[in-house]
């Protein structure tokens, strides 16, 4: 797996950090030192927990784009809506005339 790290020199040492969680940070007298810190850090934290990604649908009306694409019930309604407008713009069609 590849994480986001930051790496930058602090007091004469650097400082490696998991790039959105400050909380898993090390410090060592070399950059090669903090990051094989950093890892063995980052490999601890996988060991207690899962990694997951967690996608949040953004909320309004953009939350509901694809919702329901999947929804039986909603493409019978659509059917319907659709053979009564045909149905509605056909009668217009041969009951006004066009002058």
């Amino acid at each position: 797996m590849t994480f986001p790290v930051i790496v930058h020199p602090s007091n004469g040492q650097f400082e490696a950090a998991l790039v959105g969680a400050p909380d898993v940070r090390v410090t060592a007298s070399t950059r090669k030192e903090a990051l094989a810190a950093l890892e063995s850090a980052i490999a601890k934290r996988l060991e207690l927990g899962e990694l997951v990604a967690l996608e949040v649908r953004p909320g309004g009306l953009a939350g509901l784009f694809g919702k329901y694409r999947d929804d039986p019930t909603l493409r019978e309604i659509c059917e319907a809506a659709y053979q009564e407008r045909d149905a509605e713009l056909g009668q217009r069609r041969h009951s006004t005339p066009i002058f």
